[in-house]
């Protein structure tokens, strides 16, 4: 185990490697990145002023040194400063990170608490009604695209009903009944895909663990139908939607740039879709960094609980 765990932590640290390498070169590939700080020629910069920034930002030097400089100002926590406001990056996204990973953790809870009893409902009550159901439930939650959802819930509960409000986050106090109501409909929109994937995951598996053998045994030595389901099936049909949970909810990250956008809600992701229509990129290649961080960190828990959960996973060379 520990074998395979050091060989996911290795591949984890190379995706980190080879993120900042895509990075630093979509800096150099789009142009010149002096342009984006002064224009030579105009708005009152001088030579002088161009040559300081240069040497500030290290781009008089050759391309391989500029990257080792930057990646180390990354590794210590300096991603530069933001172009319109002139705020260190690392700052303007750790204000705006806690209203994501809120947003992200109650869509969390919410998939996992409809979509897996869901899932184990409709392969239960395989073939009737409720199966059905669920069924039709995970196929629409998976087709229809977030960012639809999202402006026909504001249609629906905000405009015709006035039941919740529209957007915004709310009140500034933390589990102030105000913000919990601003809560409700970008955690449905964002958990709305998830919740459809808990549901898919959790029925296959609950469908496969019913067809075996022990189970068929369990019934046929006269134990209930609830305890062959809590007590034998459940707990091996668990392992598939507990393993993917981590990528789920990193998953939300990527999801959050749409549904913050349609609820103007105020995290990492509107800030990501603000800093490209303000051409920021130094904000933009912070955003993109932390993104992909939690991904392979979500990654590596992934694999992680594989390990924990079945003992029968071992890395082969």
């Amino acid at each position: 185990m520990k074998r395979y765990l050091l060989q996911r932590v290795s591949f984890g640290i190379m995706s980190l490697f080879a993120a900042t390498i895509i990075v630093f070169g979509m800096s150099r590939a789009t142009g010149d990145p002096l342009l984006l700080y002064a224009k030579p020629g105009g708005y009152g910069v001088s030579p002088e002023q161009i040559a300081a920034l240069k040497k500030k930002l290290a781009l008089d030097k050759p391309l391989i040194v500029q990257y080792f400089i930057w990646a180390g100002r990354v590794m210590r926590g300096d991603l530069g400063n933001t172009i319109l406001a002139e705020r260190p990056v690392s700052k303007v996204v750790m204000e705006r990170l806690p209203n994501t990973l809120v947003l992200g953790l109650a869509a969390w809870i919410f998939a996992t608490v409809i979509g897996i009893p869901l899932g184990i409902l409709s392969a239960v009550k395989r073939g009737t009604v409720w199966d059905y159901l669920g069924r039709g439930i995970a196929l629409f939650g998976q087709a229809l695209p977030q960012f639809w959802v999202g402006i026909v819930a504001i249609l629906v509960f905000a405009v015709y009903f006035g039941w919740l409000p529209s957007g915004t986050r709310g009140s500034e106090k933390p589990f102030f009944p105000d913000q919990i109501k601003h809560l409700i409909l970008p955690t449905i929109t964002l958990g709305w895909t998830p919740m459809a994937a808990y549901l898919r995951i959790t029925r296959s598996a609950m469908l496969e663990v019913l067809d075996t053998e022990y189970v068929k045994l369990a019934r046929a030595k006269g134990v209930g139908g609830w305890s062959v389901i809590g007590k034998h099936a459940f707990r091996n049909a668990l392992i598939p939607p507990l393993t993917v949970s981590a990528l789920i909810l990193v998953g939300f990250l990527d999801g959050a740039v749409l549904v913050e956008s349609v609820f103007s809600w105020p995290g990492v992701g509107r800030l990501a879709l603000d800093a490209i229509f303000n051409n920021d990129f130094p904000l933009l290649t912070g955003v993109i960094l932390i993104f992909a961080m939690f991904f392979v960190v979500g990654s590596l828990v992934a694999d992680f609980l594989y390990v924990v959960i079945d003992p029968r996973i071992r890395y082969v060379s």
